[in-house]
């Protein structure tokens, strides 16, 4: 069976969608476990190799979603191909920004 661009894109969306509730879920969980969330505790949290390696997931999981949902709303209201492709570039090279920018501050 052949996957269509159009499935795949679809598929991506939903996993990113489930990745993010997850990780949002969890973190959610922890601040209402914690009596006091301190510095210390949330050092503690993120100091963790699974934790980080999960952070990492999310921010990946997050930028495929946004780059998705972007592509999406610009090739459907965006009649522009010069303008779409400007915001497009403009929100790539920021999503990338902060995937870098995430990677340095989890293990920099």
């Amino acid at each position: 069976m052949l996957i269509t661009s159009g499935f795949k894109n679809w598929l991506l969306q939903r996993i990113s969608a489930v990745i993010l509730t997850v990780y949002i879920l969890f973190l959610a969980g922890f601040c209402f476990t914690q009596p006091v969330i301190t510095y210390a505790v949330w050092h503690k949290l993120f100091s963790c190799e699974l934790m980080k390696f999960a952070t990492l997931f999310m921010l990946l999981a997050l930028g495929i979603h946004s780059w998705l949902g972007i592509w999406t709303v610009t090739t459907d209201y965006l009649k522009s191909a010069s303008i779409r492709l400007c915001l497009q570039t403009a929100v790539y090279i920021v999503l990338l920004f902060y995937l870098v920018w995430g990677v340095q501050i989890l293990w920099g």
